[in-house]
């Protein structure tokens, strides 16, 4: 009978996106998509948006790697916020959105802007659907971390 040696764990492949997806799904890292997050929180901010969240979802999902949400006090107010942000991304930073859902209803309006995804809530909607909460593996990343400074 032959002894055998008990065999060594393989290392991790680091190319494989399952193990390190930001180093290989995001080859140049994400800070392209913090100063467009930073830019859709500040204009929220400065149209009086409310609850401004910025979550990193890089380890949870390769499509997107920034949401930012933002509840709204009225349908004018999500629309203004909305509209602000675009062209704030469209005209300041050359981004242009994919998609945009909710808008005519306006109790939760999402845009798409690739890496980064807005959400536009109305108070009960986002208590309702708790992103922060479905997204909780996710990180907070602090407003003043992205050169934002909130004046309550």
């Amino acid at each position: 009978m032959t002894e055998q040696k008990p065999q060594q764990p393989e290392r991790p492949d680091p190319m494989n996106p399952m193990v390190a997806p930001s180093r290989a799904i995001r080859p140049h890292g994400t800070n392209e998509s913090r100063k467009i997050a930073a830019t859709a929180a500040r204009v929220a901010l400065d149209n009086n948006g409310k609850q401004v969240v910025v979550i990193d979802v890089c380890g949870q999902s390769a499509e997107f790697d920034l949401f930012v949400l933002v509840t709204g006090q009225s349908r004018r107010q999500l629309h203004a916020i909305s509209e602000q942000i675009d062209d704030a991304l469209e005209k300041g930073m050359g981004e242009k959105r994919y998609g945009i859902e909710g808008y005519d209803e306006s109790r939760w309006i999402v845009l798409d802007y690739g890496s980064v995804v807005v959400h536009l809530f109305d108070d009960e909607t986002r208590e309702f659907y708790d992103l922060e909460s479905l997204w909780a593996d996710g990180t907070p990343i602090p407003l003043a971390e992205l050169g934002i400074e909130q004046t309550d």
